[in-house]
């Protein structure tokens, strides 16, 4: 990937949320870790890479003022994880409403791990 192009740190949560796509509400996989600006995905299969989707994250009820976000973005690549029965992927979202980005700062504060 040469040059690490990344503005934002990730951050891994303590938990796997449920990613879907929005047209087929088929379930893609699960967030590894997430910024305001885009999140990597596991999955059991690889995501094309280049492809415009919009998926929904459902989080945990009760916890923040949403209970799904929906992301639309691109997948800027995908290769196969350290086990070698999944996939991950990068998923960039140039914009991302101010109430999500607001509920993303959140879930990062309060289920990520620590640095």
């Amino acid at each position: 990937m040469g040059v690490e192009s990344r503005i934002l740190k990730r951050r891994q949560l303590v938990y796997y949320l449920k990613l879907y796509d929005v047209e087929t509400a088929e379930q893609v996989g699960n967030v590894v870790d997430i910024t305001t600006r885009g999140c990597k995905i596991i999955s059991k299969e690889p995501l094309a890479e280049g492809k415009t989707m919009s998926l929904r994250l459902d989080l945990p009820e009760g916890l923040y003022s949403l209970t799904t976000i929906v992301m639309t973005g691109k997948t800027l690549w995908s290769r196969p994880d350290i086990n070698p029965d999944f996939y991950v992927t990068g998923f960039e979202v140039p914009r991302l409403g101010a109430e999500e980005r607001k509920v993303v700062r959140e879930l990062i504060e309060q289920a990520a791990f620590n640095d």
